[in-house]
């Protein structure tokens, strides 16, 4: 089985998979959060320092292309191929109403002859291998259907399936059904995305579909980083370990950005899934939010770790 972690914007950028990747390094692939592709000859400052090669020694990275503008698409590859990468990943998935409005991401899959058209081009002009991170479709997941005979026409590198529509966003459960018929059907090799928050989660995928070959997680690392090692190596996520491994990253973030305010903002957002984690989590929770110095973060993180504990099946609460 091969272990990929999702692109998740503002969260999995490089300075989150590097810490990650040294305190846990089990991670197969790491995709990292789309950029927008343009016809110019030269990536945004932002995204070129997200994917640079000296910021990612040690990871094998796919970066994830936002478009449905073959020209774009083309030239985006070109940069990225100047940096070194050999494969890039389609988003097809993204249900932000930003993205959809201007039929991308999800938005793409609503428009299945344009789509259709789009991926001829580029798989006629690139010489890049290309994988597509999908949506069952944009209203209901019978529209999975007709999309899985526009991927079969091409040879994707990988078809990563979110057996989600659109309209679902997050909510509702996925479609394994469909995903089971997606298995049989596709003529590339699936890799299977969503909900993954617990070893229960992981085992139940596994033992449904004992042909896959490679699930992503998202969500489910990001709310308990040591969901990886429990569910390869059935060792329960220590304190100390996450402790090492939140401070680091804290750090990290300071380094980088010069500022206490962006990576406390930074620390805030990843608090979002990871504090399930913890027992009696509410008080903590409201603290960290309201926390505008490095000093007051600090004292309430510390008083968390020391006070309560890190609980089994965690990624259960972050689901409800």
């Amino acid at each position: 089985m091969k272990y990929y972690l999702a692109p998740m914007e503002g969260i999995t950028g490089y300075i989150y998979r590097n810490t990650y990747n040294k305190f846990f390094d089990n991670v197969d692939k790491y995709f990292a959060p789309f950029i927008l592709a343009n016809k110019s000859e030269s990536l945004k400052t932002k995204e070129l320092r997200d994917l640079l090669p000296e910021n990612n020694k040690g990871i094998k990275l796919v970066p994830q292309i936002l478009t449905n503008d073959c020209e774009a698409f083309a030239a985006t590859c070109r940069k990225l191929q100047q940096l070194g990468y050999s494969e890039v990943n389609l988003n097809l998935g993204c249900p932000s109403g930003t993205v959809v409005s201007k039929n991308k991401g999800a938005g793409f899959l609503g428009n299945r002859e344009e789509l259709d058209r789009f991926l001829e081009k580029i798989f006629k002009a690139e010489s890049i291998k290309v994988s597509i991170k999908t949506r069952l479709g944009l209203e209901n997941s019978e529209e999975f259907y007709e999309l899985i005979k526009i991927y079969n026409k091409y040879p994707l590198s990988e078809l990563i399936i979110h057996p989600r529509t659109r309209k679902d966003f997050y909510g509702n459960k996925p479609n394994l059904e469909i995903f089971k018929d997606a298995l049989a059907l596709s003529k590339n090799t699936v890799c299977y995305n969503g909900d993954i928050f617990t070893v229960e989660d992981y085992k139940a995928l596994t033992d449904n579909f004992s042909e896959l070959e490679s699930v992503m997680l998202g969500r489910g690392i990001l709310a308990n980083p040591g969901l990886m090692k429990d569910i390869k190596e059935k060792t329960k996520l220590d304190k100390k370990l996450l402790k090492a491994f939140h401070d680091e990253l804290f750090n990290n973030y300071k380094e980088v950005y010069k500022e206490e305010r962006n990576a406390l903002f930074k620390m805030k957002e990843l608090w979002g899934y990871m504090i399930y984690l913890f027992s009696d989590n509410k008080k903590y929770v409201k603290k960290i939010k309201k926390s505008q110095k490095e000093n007051e973060y600090k004292a309430v993180v510390l008083n968390l770790f020391e006070e309560q504990e890190v609980i089994e099946g965690a990624g259960l609460f972050y689901k409800q």
